[in-house]
């Protein structure tokens, strides 16, 4: 296990953490958040600033990040997958979905 390769996670209860470096497919990274502690191996390379899941995260989920609903799945998604837009669908500032249930 590198602890070398550097992330954040905010909250516990988030199910994303955020690449601080480039993340290399393969890798193996302890992501740490107060007691919490996962061990995730990168499914492909995580870029600086992107997200990646820590928790298995089911289609139709919120995604959580920093503590805040950001989205959610549009597929299930890994642990060690990247979230982005590929399969992430936001829900801040959708003028399109007002009033839509």
């Amino acid at each position: 296990m590198n602890t070398d390769f550097r992330t954040v996670m905010m909250k516990p209860h988030d199910n994303v953490a955020v690449a601080l470096m480039s993340l290399p497919a393969g890798s193996h990274v302890q992501v740490a958040c107060q007691d919490e502690r996962f061990f995730i191996e990168m499914k492909g390379t995580i870029e600086f600033g992107h997200k990646f899941a820590v928790k298995p995260i089911s289609k139709g989920e919120d995604i959580l990040k920093y503590g805040e609903v950001i989205g959610a799945a549009t597929k299930d998604i890994e642990p060690g997958e990247h979230v982005h837009i590929h399969n992430l669908e936001g829900k801040r500032g959708r003028g399109d979905k007002v009033g839509v249930e």
